[in-house]
């Protein structure tokens, strides 16, 4: 009685005769375009991510995230990133947005509520197995306008009435740089 991978690689060199040198070369070619389309696709002006101590966000747990804006012509977009469980008890988050613009000495306060799931209690952004991750558009109004030049900072602080709030993994903020303005 034979091995039966002996077939195996019989029938392997056989393909390789068979197929066609061009059919290989297409193969290649389509791996090349759809990796410098991958490659070509804009990247954030600015992420990063906090992971939260011990899954479970206290009041004094204020991550600062701080990041730098060169081109006034240009519109600039935050995002607020979360990774939770599947077992995070609330179906939305309170936080207080501390935003420090180039030049001042006092932060703008604005408090937000993130929605992470639909009224029917299914999660809202991705998920894999029991960890979620939701991107959300911040909106900060017209008073806070990320165009001057400079160095900026966010901090967020987690506003709920549970302290600490249990099953956030990562909170983090990203920015995206838009069309230019004009």
């Amino acid at each position: 009685m034979r091995p039966f991978f002996i077939d195996i690689v019989k029938k392997v060199r056989f393909a390789r005769a068979v197929t066609p040198p061009l059919f290989r070369r297409g193969v290649v070619i389509t791996l090349l375009v759809i990796t410098s389309f991958a490659a070509c696709m804009p990247a954030p002006h600015y992420e990063k991510n906090e992971a939260i101590p011990a899954n479970a966000w206290n009041y004094n747990f204020r991550p600062v995230f701080t990041f730098d804006i060169k081109d006034s012509n240009a519109s600039y977009r935050p995002y607020f990133i979360i990774r939770h469980t599947q077992a995070y008890p609330y179906n939305n988050l309170w936080m207080w947005l501390y935003i420090k613009a180039p030049g001042d000495t006092v932060a703008k306060k604005a408090r937000i509520n993130v929605v992470l799931s639909e009224p029917s209690g299914k999660w809202l952004g991705r998920g894999m197995s029991e960890i979620y991750e939701q991107r959300m558009p911040l909106e900060l109004g017209d008073s806070i306008n990320l165009s001057k030049p400079g160095t900026w900072s966010i901090q967020l602080e987690q506003n709920m009435r549970l302290n600490p709030l249990p099953e956030v993994l990562h909170v983090g903020i990203r920015i995206e740089k838009t069309v230019p303005r004009g």
